[in-house]
């Protein structure tokens, strides 16, 4: 593991393996930079790969108060880093994270989109008042109550499911990321498509969707090619938003090559 410091002065610790060319992985919502270490270790074969942790999240610190511009300019310290420019890749809340840094003027050569969680229909987006409701749960010790509103009220997961889920394993680490939640739902603001902020995004883009999860994910991802001034749709067939590694990494190294 390495850190580096960003501008705040917070310590981000990423995981650096391969060689070639830079790839930085952004991880999404309730989650670590362990969800892209599977991915992390497929391109290495051809890539530098940089799995970092994003604030708040594993040994990388949390600098008081969050911002948007903060979560920026971490990708930015870790992208200096790897030598000053690298090719980018988010997943879900992280891809409209990825995005958000493209559009500041990041030196990031290309920049690749999983399922980016964008809603077109205004009708179906989650509650507004997301950060709150998070920060109030989390105040009160009630870390647990905080992911179940995340999972039904946001993911759209059963509540019967989630209810279930409590007593699994693998419940008190998406405990420990629950103060994380409402840094990715300020991410996304609510949930429109940022046609302007897509615009002014010139690197070459690949935004992907799935080809057997919820319809929305792939209007929303051509909706955003469409945006963007270099972009491009692409779906990888059988996948949901829990996408597949070993499907995704060969698809990744077309784009990034």
């Amino acid at each position: 593991m390495e850190q580096v410091t960003s501008k705040d002065g917070t310590t981000i610790a990423f995981d650096r393996t391969g060689e070639g060319p830079a790839v930085i992985l952004v991880s999404g919502g309730s989650t670590d930079r362990s969800s892209n270490a599977p991915l992390a270790e497929l391109l290495a074969t051809d890539f530098t790969v940089c799995n970092y942790d994003r604030r708040g999240r594993g040994p990388s610190g949390d600098t008081p108060p969050y911002a948007v511009e903060r979560e920026v300019e971490d990708i930015d310290a870790v992208i200096a880093a790897v030598g000053g420019s690298a090719n980018l890749y988010g997943t879900s809340s992280g891809a409209a994270l990825a995005l958000e840094a493209a559009a500041s003027g990041l030196p990031i050569s290309k920049l690749a989109l999983w399922e980016p969680p964008f809603i077109l229909d205004e009708n179906a987006r989650p509650p507004t008042d997301q950060v709150e409701q998070y920060g109030r749960m989390i105040a009160e010790g009630r870390r647990g109550d905080a992911v179940e509103y995340f999972m039904t009220k946001v993911v759209g997961m059963p509540a019967d499911f989630v209810a279930g889920a409590r007593s699994a394993p693998w419940w008190s680490a998406t405990e420990a990321l629950a103060h994380t939640l409402a840094y990715d739902a300020t991410v996304m603001g609510d949930y429109s498509l940022p046609t302007e902020r897509a615009a002014s995004v010139a690197v070459p883009t690949i935004v992907l969707a799935g080809g057997a999860d919820f319809a929305f994910m792939l209007e929303t991802a051509r909706a955003l090619a469409d945006a963007l001034p270099n972009g491009q749709v692409r779906t990888l067939d059988g996948q949901g938003h829990d996408v597949d590694p070993s499907v995704l990494a060969p698809a990744l190294k077309e784009f990034f090559a």
